[in-house]
This record gives structure tokens, sequence and C-alpha cells, in this order.
């Protein structure tokens, strides 16, 4: 199946699209390098205080956020497929080599999958992050955790990094 064409399900599945004011290469960046992604990745007051990135399909993308009482979520998951510039695909249901978890470790023991998609809108760019959830359970409590309210204040805040750091915009 050619993930870029997947059709959300909305009884499954949560999608956060808009168009920003970055080129595609950017975007791209900023979700690839662990430096540029700490920085962003977690909505304020919460931090990104780790990551790690092994970007290849099979690899792992890992991350540990802290929360304003010093409170700890360990995210770590598997990219299953790795288009530069356009498209990464990692789960939380894979540990790195494919390896089935037995429990999520993050996202309130959530298992999904996400699927971001980066495409040139001229200097601009068409931005599409969808969750995939097994049951509609797990995206029911994945959108009340804040799914759209924390990944647009994300995505906000990875904007303003981009535009800050190559004075785009």
């Amino acid at each position: 199946m050619n993930i870029s064409q997947y059709k959300a399900d909305p009884k499954l599945d949560l999608v956060l699209e808009r168009i920003v004011d970055v080129p595609p290469h950017l975007v791209w960046e900023a979700w690839t390098k662990p430096e540029h992604l700490k920085k962003w990745f977690c909505p304020r007051p919460w931090k990104t205080i780790d990551c790690e990135i092994d970007l290849r399909p099979g690899g792992v993308f890992r991350t540990i956020m802290r929360g304003p009482e010093g409170q700890e979520h360990r995210n770590t998951g598997c990219y299953l497929e790795v288009i530069e510039n356009e498209k990464l695909v990692f789960t939380s249901a894979l540990l790195p080599g494919y390896r089935p978890v037995e429990k999520a470790d993050g996202c309130g023991g959530l298992l999904f999958t996400a699927i971001i998609l980066i495409e040139a809108q001229g200097r601009k760019t068409k931005y599409t992050a969808i969750a995939i959830h097994g049951d509609e359970a797990s995206r029911k409590s994945h959108d009340e955790m804040g799914f759209s309210e924390g990944w647009a204040k994300a995505l906000d805040q990875m904007v303003d990094m981009l535009r800050e750091e190559h004075a785009v915009g």
C-alpha cells in the first residue's frame, strides 16, 4: 500500500493537516535531527530532554519528555518507512528491529502508528500528521489526551524554531 495515499478512518485515526510557511526540507530536518526535534517536539511547558533517531526502516525513534513537575515519559518506537523530504512512518507498537512491544512504554500506554507527510506547496509545506489506532477506544483516549491541541502546538513551535533559525516566513 502506498501510505501517502492512506485514507484516514475517522473512527480510528486522528489527523492534523495544515499549510505551514516553511519549506519542506526544513520540516524534514526538524523531524529527523535530534538537536532540532528536542526544541519543538512536545508542547511547552513540557520539554523533550533526549532523542535518538536511527533514520531507516527498523531504526529507533526514541524520545524522553519531561513535564513541569519533573515527571518523565519515555517513548520508544520503530520507523517503518522513510522517504526523504516526503514521508516518515513510525510506530509505538514495535521496538527497533521490528521487535513487537509487550506494552507501550509512553504516550499513556497507547499503541499507534504515525504518518508524517510533507508536501511542497510553492515555498510552503502541506504538513499532515495522522495517528492510526487499532480500535476506537485507543483513538478516543489519544484524542482526550490532547492530540489535536498538543500536536498543533508542537507544530507551531517547530515552525517558530525554523523561522528563527533560518530566517524564513
